[in-house]
């Protein structure tokens, strides 16, 4: 197993809301029975009111709202979460109420859906990524929110690891700790490697600190590292200038909106013959080359418990943001195959799976 050291097909669910009624003792207090037509009127008395005792059995189930960039069907991180309420004893649409909210790869719709969110009176708002978390501070301060991001502290997300201070608390990936390994792992895999593109989000601030660790890691390295814009209206004219600058590698940064684009990075780095490593785990199982990266499955499980000690009482202010210390390595040799490129046996051995 790979692993730095830090300061730190989705289950199916009932939705069955079930509502017990107390039982009624038809006798009066002077133990006089009941007449029959005072006993139909209770009765319907109690029908009547069935939908306002539902409601008021509703309005006491915790409410869990959730957002991301991508597409539910592809959502890794959204299944993680979901497994974790299920551990802690939650059963979705009957002691908890959670709502899911997806942009489909479009970045400009996740204010509006915080904004739905936030106005169906969430208890806690799960986010995934830096510029999803940062949307959702800026929309509440009061409204807890448990979220994974790359650097917490460094894009002010929290005041500190040890006692986040806001509304906001969760785990950090710190993938700006590891993201150097990246280019380390390509160079061992390509030892001809020296001009490598990158794919990232500017706008992400958490990207932007990543990619200064990368910059500083391909000067050590001897290598040429050019930035390319990921976002959803640049990809493509970004694929046409890395297929006509002559680059030996592609690395992919950890930004959330990028991670719904990955089937396609895969299938376009494949088509131009490009050796590429990911920062998503899935990646290899999807026919990318590498990926160094922690699980988001076993990290949004996990995260399951911020929420669970939020709906018991606890503030996002006083539980301290936890790091992920396992970092697995993937490699499909399939891939490699297809890209005539022979990986090192010293680093297949290092692998944490490889595929054939």
């Amino acid at each position: 197993m790979a692993s730095i050291s830090c300061c730190s097909s989705e289950p199916g669910f009932n939705l069955y809301q079930g509502v017990r009624l107390s039982s009624y003792d038809a006798a009066s207090e002077t133990g006089v029975c009941m007449r029959r037509r005072e006993f139909i009127g209770l009765i319907g008395g109690a029908a009547a009111a069935w939908p306002v005792v539902a409601r008021a059995q509703r309005s006491g189930t915790p409410k869990v709202g959730y957002v991301w960039i991508g597409e539910r069907s592809t959502d890794v991180s959204g299944a993680g979460l979901r497994q974790g309420l299920v551990d802690k004893g939650y059963e979705i649409g009957r002691n908890l109420a959670f709502e899911d909210r997806y942009a489909h790869g479009d970045i400009e719709k996740v204010p509006a859906l915080i904004a739905e969110l936030l106005a169906l009176k969430v208890d806690v708002l799960v986010t995934v990524g830096t510029s999803i978390s940062l949307a959702a501070r800026r929309a509440t301060s009061t409204v807890p929110i448990v979220c994974i991001s790359g650097d917490p502290v460094g894009t002010g997300l929290v005041a500190s690891l040890s006692r986040p201070g806001g509304n906001v608390t969760g785990l950090s990936l710190l993938a700006a700790d590891y993201s150097e390994k990246w280019l380390e792992l390509l160079k061992e895999a390509l030892p001809k490697l020296h001009r490598v593109a990158v794919l990232w989000n500017a706008d992400n601030p958490s990207i932007v600190l990543e990619m200064e660790r990368l910059q500083a890691a391909a000067r050590a390295l001897g290598l040429d590292l050019t930035a390319f814009s990921a976002k959803p209206n640049d990809i493509e004219v970004s694929f046409a200038a890395i297929a006509n600058g002559g680059f030996d590698g592609l690395v992919v940064t950890t930004d959330a909106s990028i991670e719904p684009s990955t089937p396609r990075i895969i299938a376009w780095a494949a088509e131009h013959r490009l050796p590429a490593i990911y920062p998503f785990s899935t990646a290899v199982q999807q026919g990318g080359l590498m990926s160094y990266s922690a699980d988001f499955f076993k990290l949004w499980r996990l995260a399951a418990s911020y929420v669970d000690r939020i709906l018991k009482g606890e503030k996002p202010a006083n539980l301290p943001i936890e790091q992920p210390t396992a970092v697995t390595l993937k490699i499909n040799l399939k891939t490699a195959k297809a890209l005539d490129l022979a990986v090192p046996s010293t680093l297949v051995a290092r692998a944490d799976q490889v595929i054939e």
